[in-house]
Formats: C-alpha cells, sequence, structure tokens
C-alpha cells in the first residue's frame, strides 16, 4: 500500500488570524475619552496625549512592556565579597517604560505646569493610555503624583526635594538627591500584623535631634508591601513617642551614605510583574517626621486619596486596552461563515463591554475633575470626598470579570501569554490588583460611610444628579431616593450597595452628558432597569448594538 505524499509546509499556512493591536494612536482612536474630556476640560489641548497615545500605541512600547514582565525585577542583597547591597535590577525595558512615563509628566504634571485649572484631567488620561500599554511600572509614578501634599508637612525636604521630584528627566541611579537629574518616591504603611489597620503598626521611631530638615528619628521594624523599593525616598509610618506618624524616609541620606533599609526578599505577585513590590526592615535606619506626632494617619490620607484615583484611571484604561484587543481580534477573525464581530451573540458582549468601558472612563476623569476643582468649590470638594472611595470600589470591582470576558472573545489565543495577544492574559492578571492596592472593597465602603455622615454629602449627591432629572425613569427613580439612603444610612454592612448605586447613578448622568444616546439609554435599561442578566452579553433586544460598537470600535 501507497501511502500519500504529504506536503509539510502546507500545514503551517496561517490564516483567520488576527494581526496584533500595535502601532495604532490609543488617544485619537478612543472617542469616550475624548468625549470625557472636552466635557470636564473644555479648552484642553490635546497634542501632548495625541503624542503620547501613537508612543504608547507603537509596536516597540508594547515590545518594552512585555520584556519588563517576562524579565522580572531582581534582588540583589550582597555583593560577591559579601558588602549589603540591598538592590534591586531591572531590564533595560523597565528604564525605556520609566523614562517615557517621566518625560509625559505623569508623576508631576499638576505640580510642575502652569496651572490651566485641568491639570488633574489631562494628567489622568495620559495615565489611563499608559496604563493601556504597561501599568506595572506606574506604581513608582503614581506614588510620586500623590506624595507631594503630603511631603509638603515638612517643608525643608520639600524645599530640597521638590526640583527632583517635578523633573521628567529620569535617573534610575542610586544616588545622593541632589545629584540626580529626577526623584521618585514610594511609601511604607502595611505591616504583617495590621495589613488595612495601620494604626497595629509595631515599627518604632525614635526621636534622634533636630537638623536642617527638622526632627530626625531612628526607626526600628518592618514593612510587609513597600512597593517600588528602588525609589529615591519613602514615606512611612511608624510609632513615635506621641503616637503614629508619618516619616520621610531617603535611601540616601544627606552625608552620602545608604540608609538601612534591608530588602528580605520581592513579592511573587499573581500579576503587576514588571514592579517590584518587597519586604524590608529597618535596622535604626534614619527619617525625618512629617506634619505632627501622632496625626501620621491624617497627614498620609491625602497621599493614598490620590492612588485611589489612580487605581480607577488603571483598572478604567485596563478595560479600554482589553476592548480595544477583542474587537480588533474579532473583526479580522471568522466563525461559522462570518466575522466574529457580526454575530449576534457576539456583538451583544462587545457592545455590553463597550458600555462599562465608557462608564468607567466617564467616572474615573469625573473625579480627576474634581481633584482639580476642589480646592475653589465646596460642591467639588464634597464630590472628591464621595467619588473617590465609590470609583474606587466600582470601578475597580468590575475590572477582573471585564478582563475574564474579554479574553473569552479571542478563545484559547486570549489565555495564551506569548505574543501580541498575550497582552489579554497580562491585563487580566493585572485587574485584582487595583481592587487590592490602597484599600480593599471594604476599606472604600467604610471611607464611603464615613463621608456620607457628613451634612453636606446628601445635598451634594442631589445636585450631582439634578442635570439627569428627566432623562430616564430609572435614573430618575434610582436619583430620587439615593440622597434619602444617604441621609438614612445606619449600618455598615449596606455600604457596599450604595457605593454601587452611588457609582451607577453618577455613570449614568455623566453619559447623558458625554456619550450618544444609544449609550446612555442602553446603559440605563441594562445597568438600572434591569433589562439585564448576569453576565456580560445579556443587552436587550432594544439596543441599538450597532451605534455602541460604531463609537467603541477603534477606526
Amino acid at each position: 500500500m501507497t501511502l500519500p505524499t504529504v506536503t509539510l509546509a502546507r500545514t503551517h499556512d496561517v490564516f483567520n488570524q488576527s494581526t496584533p493591536w500595535a502601532d495604532v494612536n490609543l488617544f485619537t482612536t478612543n472617542q469616550p475619552l475624548q468625549d470625557a474630556l472636552r466635557l470636564h476640560a473644555p479648552g484642553l489641548g490635546v497634542a501632548g496625549l495625541t503624542a503620547l497615545g501613537a508612543e504608547m500605541g507603537s509596536a516597540e512600547m508594547l515590545t518594552h512592556a512585555r520584556l519588563a514582565n517576562t524579565h522580572k525585577p531582581q534582588l540583589r542583597t550582597h555583593d560577591r565579597f559579601g558588602h549589603r547591597t540591598d538592590v534591586v535590577e531591572f531590564h533595560p525595558s523597565y528604564h525605556a517604560l520609566m523614562g517615557a512615563a517621566l518625560r509625559h509628566g505623569l508623576h508631576a504634571t499638576p505640580w510642575s505646569r502652569q496651572d490651566t485649572g485641568h491639570a488633574h484631567v489631562e494628567r489622568a488620561a495620559g495615565f489611563m493610555l499608559f496604563t493601556e500599554a504597561e501599568p506595572s511600572i506606574l506604581c513608582p509614578v503614581s506614588m510620586s503624583y500623590a506624595v507631594t501634599p503630603a511631603l509638603r508637612g515638612n517643608g525643608a525636604v520639600w524645599a530640597d526635594w521638590n526640583k527632583g521630584l517635578t523633573s521628567t528627566q529620569y535617573d534610575p541611579r542610586l544616588a545622593l538627591f541632589s545629584q540626580k537629574s529626577a526623584l521618585t518616591m514610594g511609601m511604607g504603611m502595611t505591616e504583617k500584623q495590621g495589613g488595612s489597620d495601620v494604626r497595629a503598626n509595631t515599627t518604632q521611631a525614635v526621636p534622634d535631634g533636630d537638623d536642617a530638615w527638622g526632627a530626625r528619628y531612628r526607626i526600628t521594624g518592618h514593612k510587609w508591601f513597600f512597593s517600588a523599593p528602588m525609589c529615591d525616598a519613602f514615606l512611612i509610618l511608624a510609632q513615635a513617642p506621641g503616637g503614629l506618624t508619618c516619616f520621610f524616609l531617603p535611601r540616601v541620606l544627606p552625608n552620602d551614605t545608604v540608609n538601612a533599609i534591608r530588602i528580605q526578599r520581592l513579592k511573587d505577585k499573581l500579576g503587576n510583574h514588571a514592579n517590584a513590590s518587597s519586604e524590608v526592615e529597618f535596622i535604626d535606619a534614619m527619617a525625618w517626621r512629617v506634619g505632627e506626632e501622632g496625626r501620621g494617619v491624617a497627614q498620609i490620607l491625602e497621599m493614598g486619596t490620590m492612588t485611589r484615583l489612580d487605581c480607577a484611571l488603571g483598572t478604567s484604561g485596563l478595560m479600554r486596552q482589553a476592548l480595544s484587543i477583542a474587537l480588533h481580534h474579532t473583526r479580522q477573525r471568522s466563525a461559522f461563515g462570518k466575522k466574529l464581530i457580526e454575530q449576534p451573540l457576539m456583538r451583544n458582549v462587545l457592545a455590553d463591554l463597550a458600555l462599562e468601558s465608557e462608564a468607567a472612563t466617564a467616572l474615573s476623569i469625573r473625579l480627576a475633575s474634581a481633584f482639580d476643582k476642589k480646592a475653589t468649590s465646596e460642591h467639588e470638594a464634597v464630590m472628591a470626598r464621595l467619588l473617590t472611595p465609590v470609583a474606587k470600589f466600582w470601578v475597580c470591582k468590575r475590572g477582573s470579570v471585564f478582563a475574564q470576558e474579554a479574553m473569552e472573545c479571542l478563545g484559547g489565543n486570549g489565555y495564551v501569554e506569548e505574543g501580541g495577544e498575550g497582552v489579554m492574559a497580562r491585563i487580566y492578571r493585572e485587574m485584582p490588583l487595583n481592587s487590592i492596592w490602597e484599600g480593599a472593597g471594604n476599606i472604600m465602603a467604610l471611607d464611603l460611610m464615613r463621608a456620607v455622615r457628613r451634612a453636606d454629602a446628601a445635598a451634594a449627591l442631589d445636585a450631582e444628579l439634578a442635570p439627569a432629572r428627566g432623562a430616564h425613569p430609572a435614573l430618575d427613580r434610582l436619583a430620587g431616593a439615593l440622597p434619602l439612603r444617604v441621609d438614612a444610612m445606619t449600618t455598615e454592612a449596606e455600604a457596599r450597595r450604595l457605593a454601587q448605586d452611588v457609582a451607577l447613578a453618577v455613570q449614568a448622568a455623566l453619559l447623558l452628558r458625554s456619550a450618544p444616546g444609544a449609550v446612555f439609554r442602553a446603559f440605563c435599561d441594562s445597568r438600572l432597569s434591569g433589562d439585564w442578566g448576569y453576565s456580560f452579553g445579556t443587552l436587550g433586544a432594544g439596543v441599538n448594538l450597532d451605534a455602541i460598537l460604531a463609537r467603541a470600535l477603534p477606526a
């Protein structure tokens, strides 16, 4: 019997596969983000965001993102001669990404440029665009951005470090602050016995005199999560004689010697692989007090508030990237005789994801606009207090299930790590972090409880939702009930539900002002009226899928 000859090369023909989502401008293809900016920052110049969108959507930057996550940071506690070094080595792609983030001012735009009235909004949009390419390295960038309000509690330190912390010329060296072109900062609050309960911290601070930077202390203790240990300095919490206090802890001391910060190990995390998170010990380390003794939690809260904004922004950016990849893939891949994006069920899934992504973007940019205006507007100050825990809770909670559904649009290709479409697997691993970091869901719900107990909370929320009255009956019902629920809130057990409902009502009201009618109506019908199932892709029959997809589909 003679077997037929097989031409092996023909079995390797590649067809019906999508191309990588690369070499696209992430800003110009994102209509929801552009419309959110028009609503909250009218007249804002977008040349910088357009340039950033092109850079972060480039194949070059996406390659840097892949390499920085593939080649994880490596801890070197000692050199070959036995000297203690406590350094973390990074792949060159990590430094390329950090250089880009600082060059675009994502660590300092509101503090370094002339105030346009929209500095936080502009920086928020840039943060979201960068996140689409690589979120991990933004941990030290976010902390450097957030540190300014707290660090001003020590005027002498701020005077010396201000220039470096706002510089856009990235400098990865371990060196004295005055010898570097730019500086970054991290923070250390969490200890293994306390977690979110920082008042349980045991790290001790012993007074050690005064110098040019004010009250100096010796620090002995540990931190269970100490992110970005290669930053130039950190804000930490420790127990001083007067109680829990905020301290400024530099890696290199003013006398050009290395501070006694001992890195025990790097965390082996689910995701966020390009960023180094560590456990450390302080062995008689030197630090300077920021603010008053016993006021550490209050002093550092503003820093936490701003990093919580970045959690919502980061998740919104990851949602947008996952959606873009899913749309890009489904309009190229065919099944059952049609492109995937032409299949009715897939269209429902993609449209539902598009609604969720746009609503997350709208809420996150709204929160950033409150940061721009809260110093001069009491309403905006109240909304900043309310929306920070709400956006952090709801947007971040939606992230993981969103990423899973977007991954399913790619089938097995979405679950594979390698190559351009492997970005989806990285997004999926990254999503839970923003929900946990800077306070998990219950902490955000408790923060909302504290915010609504203020006398002005219900009135501010009512005013925020007032422009949407009469636009949709379901929104009217929810908006009408919320102020009463805020006033009547008596138990913590209801706080998560309140956070969810405030988020949905504010998202709907924002979409009325920034999105087409089809998007607004579909969001209200599904999220508020109950014409929706328990998973994505269960939008009702009356939803205009064509209009929603036309808005979401990148050109």
